[in-house]
């Protein structure tokens, strides 16, 4: 969390920075760990660059210079890889910054030019700014300018393009990574700079001057002997690890007396790391800094490993236990020994050494392979779980000292050689262990809480008294209190109900509380902000945490700890320090004096969070019991107290409704499918295991696999949808199943490295095992772009299938065995994905949509405050009616309004059209936008003439038939074209559950316009051109409270017969490409040429006519309309992708042709239905001897010619009409004359005139669980109007 600072505060002045006479500045000691200086520092190349690409992040020495331009020049590039050079600036301190593998990992206020990208802190501000620094060559100059304004600018060759960033703070220092390609800079004095003033830059003070010599000189005793190897050329990679280290040591003084000498004993400053003369089955990664034994799960010891050189006294060896099995008995063990690693000869064990040995095994201490104390400490090693840290230190006294998460545990011996290596043993359980530095506060932090929450005595189980008189009575439970140990600027007033910050104004942070109890589960907690200050950004954080306040030593903030703990920070919920989602729900940065939040942690593990009453959503899942409160005063919150029980809201009353109720299990049996909580390094799962993501993506190309949760049944579809792509590497997403259980897959770097029980599909190779087994399948993954769906399933007879797109790729495999789980690896390219609602059994994964809520004993809720324009407004537009309509008074343009709130989820924002100016050209412009968080929409002085001109914040548009996103053109030919609105036609933007922004138009549908839209986005609305007026129709809330549109038939009830009166409607299960309209009696077939079947809701009577007509008819495609009936009731009808594939109960026409259950009975029957015309009725009727008779346009095609009647149905069933559409069938209401159909984005055509041309692929309409027909609509025709005559 960045500190918030004084509103408008300026910046300090410069704190330090180059001489303006000095000549080019220099560059920083400490570097990445591949980086070598030469003499003087000005010149930097990356170690090793045919086999690292990374490591090479070098910094200025001092602060830049306000104004300016710090300018390398470009010495030497390699073709090995992709990407080159990064520049930017940073306000970390390169003596104290931990340095990352890239300049894309740097955080607390970092800004990085990529490419054409500019990035904060690793995520993404822009992607099109300036040159590619990528296409750089040899000899260019590429710098950075700190301004006094606190602007970021590029400077390439002696050009300036502009300003990539802003609000820098006054105090950066300029960054350089020496990536990919380019491997030596020297820095330079850029053509054409300020010189040592700059904008605004002044001279330093003399004693900053002094301050920063003394600094130089203190760096000076630091830089390795390595660093000062002449350039060019680099100097050689080493056989040993670089001697340049990535952390400093605790103490950098050599002891008195300690002679160090013999081969192996590197330099008093070098890193320390693990030596390269290990174990047998050691493997070491990760610069040496991680140790991991080989075939755990095979073997228990030869997991020796020994430090690179003798540990100095004073001097901290600690290592963080990565990963334990649970096959053997016994843990990792760690001590200190005498032997040199170049020459020892490394024993199983180590407690098998004879000699100058002292290790920590268990809780007891062995010196020479020899208990000499039995029990050292109250920890055991082998109780320590992933995550603990093992520390030790030799003192100058020669004592021995371990540390566990942190706490000393005492003196171990105190006869330690003088000279001694640190060792561990990853013995039985221990797997995998990293070396950790100290450095870092809130690692410090976390060790120590660690330990404490070890200390604390667990909750005693709550006693029920008994007495002799009658049954035992409970004891009232605690009243909620705050715990009286609070922050350091906190304090817990009026008998533990309150907290504040008594100094506010002084401190934004060092204001946590917590409870006094534990929550009990279902037991919502609950503040009211009392008072609140102006000075500060940020505001009021809320969580829970499994730290007990009694021992919990308080961070300055709550987002600091780094275990246990969740919080709402904002609108996004970070867990253990890291953020796990980004747009929860509202923003707490935006509350004021007397709302409330709260926090309940449910019965079933999951967390949720409330703002003023209203349940934000499920934030958390697999939450431990027994966690306290968390409420962290920071920033602008000053005051708060606990909310009495009596004013918690309804929704937690035990079993009525409530929202926090977990969802429904799944009908088919069995968890829901999600990822598996086990995965590769660098994923992290979000959104309760349905999303995945790789994390650093830019600097990190693998080890991202992730695994489903359960096997797949057999027919079940396991598909992804990709949401996040970079263009920095090559391959993208690789797919496929593997038999090997999670919990015992050892996560390799990518998925075809694994030799057994695997399957995968790379690019086009379908590989087993590791090895190609088949080329050029019918799908590419590296070709997918954001957006594709990608679908593994096994089939009952062991073969595996791929879908792209919903499309069938046909068998890629087979022989696959009866468990296997679906692998997903995040390679390359593919960044994010997340499972779709497709993931299921594919008797369901074509189209049944969302179920319909049963409200039949749900009581109405109350109606939500109705829909108002904001304030904020373009300079033409006059507010009336309470801010219900706007009207443009004058001009063309400056007629941008916004809608007051944000738009939820399903909630419709509907406008009516009131006047119109037919002097000009253009119309009305609607969409959505979404400003920074904790700010509205702009205000006046901000707003453009027009909406495509907005300029900062992310905006989803439709003006004309065309959708933008941020001002560039999306789609064409989307749905009716605004432009021909006119007086009283309805208006309206709905935000869908999906994050997908449809537009309506007269209330009907026109589908998705856009996906991916943020949380926080406000309506925007443009009064353009000939539209002069607007009035709000609909009211707040979700779709279903807005103006109803004009329907013909009312919606049948699930749960009530429909009358025989009532007109025929389509059932709501359908094929995955169909669109459902005009209430249910129009179907649209929006995309691709199959997954088209209907169902018709209600049984065919016998001697009822059902007729449909074909509306439209794209001739892209060939095949047509198949029509047909089934007795399989629709609930228990598969949709498979066209109706021939229909295998139970159905008897079905398609060309001339009869089938029964996918076998043909009957040929040359009645007329072409492929060659029939746009406007052909077609009609279904069941006779009273259950013959089934076809009319085409009212003519019986079976008895009425004297032909026998198509095929004879069971007398004892009802049937239900079957109509399907597959190639060139499109659906559509189709008014006057058709146009052809265009391709347009996502194989989506284009629109007749007074068509709704609905969701694109995957969607569905709404599921309508009404027993009824199955029709298939197929080819060309692509829509249909069914009517039934009586």
């Amino acid at each position: 969390m960045a500190a918030p600072g004084p509103v408008g505060a300026g910046p300090g002045g410069p704190g330090g920075g180059n001489s303006g006479n000095g000549g080019p500045p220099e560059l920083h000691p400490r570097t990445g760990r591949l980086v070598a200086l030469a003499p003087g520092g000005r010149s930097a190349a990356r170690a090793q660059p045919g086999q690292e690409f990374n490591h090479g992040l070098v910094l200025s020495r001092r602060p830049l210079v306000p104004g300016r331009v710090f300018c390398v020049r470009i010495d030497r590039k390699v073709n090995s890889w992709s990407g080159s050079i990064e520049v930017g600036v940073t306000a970390q301190d390169p003596s104290t910054l931990e340095f990352p593998s890239s300049a894309t990992g740097l955080r607390g206020g970092s800004w990085v030019l990529s490419g054409r990208s500019v990035l904060r802190d690793g995520r993404s501000l822009r992607d099109d700014f300036g040159p590619d620094l990528d296409a750089l060559s040899e000899g260019d100059r590429v710098g950075v300018q700190a301004t006094a304004g606190g602007e970021l600018r590029l400077w390439v060759n002696g050009r300036d393009y502009g300003a990539a960033a802003s609000g820098l703070p006054p105090r950066v220092w300029a960054v350089v990574d020496l990536y990919g390609k380019c491997t030596q800079v020297t820095v330079v004095e850029e053509e054409g700079e300020s010189g040592g003033g700059g904008e605004g830059g002044a001279a330093l003070p003399q004693e900053e001057e002094e301050e920063e010599e003394e600094e130089e000189e203190e760096d000076g005793e630091e830089t390795p002997a390595a660093a000062l190897e002449a350039l060019p050329p680099p100097a050689p990679a080493s056989p040993h690890p670089q001697s340049r280290p990535e952390q400093f040591p605790d103490n950098l003084e050599t002891p008195e007396g300690a002679a160090w000498t013999g081969p192996g004993v590197g330099p008093s400053n070098e890193a320390l790391l693990f030596h390269e003369k290990c174990g047998a089955l050691i493997k070491l990664s990760n610069g040496h800094k991680t140790a991991e034994r080989r075939r755990p799960l095979d073997e228990f010891n030869n997991g020796v490993v020994l430090t690179n050189r003798p540990l100095r006294d004073g001097e901290m060896f600690e290592i963080r236990i990565d990963k334990l099995v649970d096959k053997w008995s016994g843990s990792i063990e760690i001590g200190v020994t005498a032997h040199n690693p170049n020459s020892l000869e490394y024993p199983a064990t180590m407690t098998n050494l004879r000699s100058g040995t002292i290790m920590m095994s268990g809780c007891g201490i062995l010196t020479n392979g020899k208990g000499t104390r039995r029990e050292y400490c109250e920890f055991s090693l082998d109780e320590l779980q992933e995550g603990d840290h093992i520390g030790l230190t030799r003192k100058a006294n020669n004592a021995l000292h371990f540390y566990i998460n942190g706490v000393d545990q005492g003196v171990a011996t105190t006869l330690t050689p003088l000279v001694v290596y640190g060792v561990v043993d990853l013995y039985g359980m221990a797997v995998k262990v990293t070396i950790v530095h100290t450095h870092n506060a809130s690692d410090r932090l976390r060790r120590t809480n660690a330990i404490l929450r070890a200390l604390s005595p667990p909750c005693p189980p709550q006693q029920t008294p008994a007495t002799n008189a009658g049954p035992p009575l409970t004891p009232p439970v605690p009243r909620l209190q705050f715990h009286p140990n609070c922050g350091q600027k906190a304090a817990v007033v009026n008998e533990g109900r309150t907290a504040l910050r008594p100094h506010a104004t002084d401190d934004f942070n060092h204001g946590v509380v917590l409870s006094a109890r534990a929550l009990r589960d279902n037991e919502l907690f609950q503040v009211r902000i009392d008072k609140m200050v102006d000075k500060w950004a940020g505001s009021i954080e809320i969580g829970v945490t499994t730290h007990s306040p009694a021992h919990l030593q308080l961070p300055s903030t709550m987002t600091n700890l780094r275990s246990g703990t969740w919080m709402m920070t904002g609108n996004g919920v970070m867990h253990n320090g890291t953020t796990v989602l980004d747009e929860y729900g509202h923003n707490l940065d935006r509350l004021k004096a007397g709302d409330t939040v709260g926090v309940v942690r449910r019965d079933d593990g999951t967390l949720h969070f409330f703002v003023n009453g209203a349940a934000q959503g499920p934030a958390a899942w697999n939450v431990p019991p027994n966690v306290y409160a968390v409420v962290d005063l920071y920033g602008q919150a000053a005051q708060a107290t606990i909310v009495e029980d009596g004013e918690l809201p309804p929704e937690l009353s035990p079993g009525g409704g409530s929202p926090l109720s977990p969802p429904a299990p799944s009908p088919g049996g069995g968890s829901e499918l999600r990822f598996h909580r086990r995965h590769g390094a660098n994923a992290l799962l979000t959104n309760g295991g349905r999303t995945a993501l790789r994390q650093n993506c830019r600097a990190e190309f693998n080890d991202a696999i992730v695994v489903s949760n359960r096997a797949l049944r057999d027919g079940e579809l396991f598909e992804i949808v990709i949401q996040k792509m970079v263009d920095r590497w090559s391959g993208s997403i690789e797919a496929g199943v593997t038999a090997i259980r999670p919990e015992e897959l050892e996560f390799p770097n990518t998925m075809t490295d694994i030799d057994y029980d695997t399957w995968m599909l790379s690019g086009t190779a379908i590989m087993q095992d590791g090895n190609t087994m088949r080329n050029n399948y019918g799908c590419d993954l590296d070709s997918l772009g954001t957006g594709s769906r990608i679908g593994m399933m096994r089939t009952a007879r062991g073969d595996l299938r791929y879908f792209i797109n919903g499309a069938d790729q046909g068998v890629a495999c087979s022989g696959l065995p009866p468990e296997v789980y679906a692998v997903v690896d995040l390679y390359g390219q593919c960044v994010q994905v997340s499972l779709t609602g497709g993931s299921g059994p594919t008797d369901n994964s074509l189209g049944p949509g969302p179920p319909c809520d049963k409200g039949g004993g749900t009581p109405t809720p109350a109606p939500a405050p109705r829909h108002r324009f904001h304030a904020s407004c373009g300079q033409n537009v006059a507010l009336a009616g309470e801010g219900r309509k706007a009207t443009r008074v004058g001009g063309f343009n400056h007629g941008v309004v916004f809608s007051r709130g944000h738009l939820r989820a399903g909630e419709l924002f509907e406008v009516r059209i009131e006047a119109l100016d037919e002097r000009w050209a253009g119309s009305v412009r609607v969409g959505l936008t979404a400003p920074p968080p904790g700010q509205g929409p702009p205000t006046h002085p901000a707003l453009p003439p027009t909406l495509l001109d907005l300029p900062s914040p992310p905006t989803w548009l439709v003006t004309g038939a065309e959708v933008r996103h941020n001002g560039t053109t999306a789609r064409h030919n989307y749905g009716v074209n605004l432009e021909r609105l006119t007086v009283g036609n309805r208006l309206g933007v709905r935000r869908g559950a999906d994050d997908s922004m449809h537009i309506l138009v007269d209330g009907e549908d026109m589908g998705p316009a856009a996906c991916g839209v943020a949380k926080n986005a406000f309506v925007a609305l443009d009064l353009y051109g000939r539209v002069t007026a607007v009035s709000i129709v609909s009211a707040g809330g979700s779709e279903g409270g807005a103006t109803p549109s004009p329907s013909p038939t009312a919606t049948p009830s699930p749960t009530a017969a429909t009358p025989p009166s009532a007109p025929p409607t389509l059932q709501g299960s359908h094929g995955r490409n169909i669109l459902l309209s005009n209430g249910n009696r129009t179907a649209t077939r929006v995309a691709s040429y199959n997954q088209g079947l209907v169902l018709l809701g209600q049984p065919l009577p016998p001697g009822k006519l059902f007729q449909v007509q074909i509306d439209a008819l794209n001739p892209q495609w060939s095949s047509s309309l198949s029509l047909g009936v089934t007795s399989s009731p629709p609930e228990r009808c598969p949709l498979p992708a066209c109706a021939a594939a229909i295998k139970r109960s159905a008897w079905l026409l398609q060309r001339r042709s009869v089938f029964h259950n996918a076998k043909k009975i009957c040929d040359n029957y009645g007329p072409n239905l492929d060659l029939l015309p746009a406007g052909t009725v077609l009609g279904l009727l069941v006779d009273s001897g259950s013959r089934l008779h076809l009319y085409v346009d009212g003519r019986d095609q079976g008895g009425g010619s004297g032909r026998n009647p198509t095929a004879l149905l069971r007398p004892d069933r009802p049937v239900w009409a079957v109509p399907a559409g597959d190639g060139g069938v499109r659906w559509g209401r189709g008014r006057g004359s058709t146009r052809p159909w265009g391709r347009g984005e996502g194989g989506r055509g284009g629109w007749d005139e007074g068509t709704a041309l609905g969701p694109a692929p995957g969607s569905s309409a709404p599921s309508m669980p009404i027993p009824g027909a199955v029709r298939a609509l197929q080819g060309a025709a692509a829509a249909a109007r069914c009517v039934l005559l009586p």
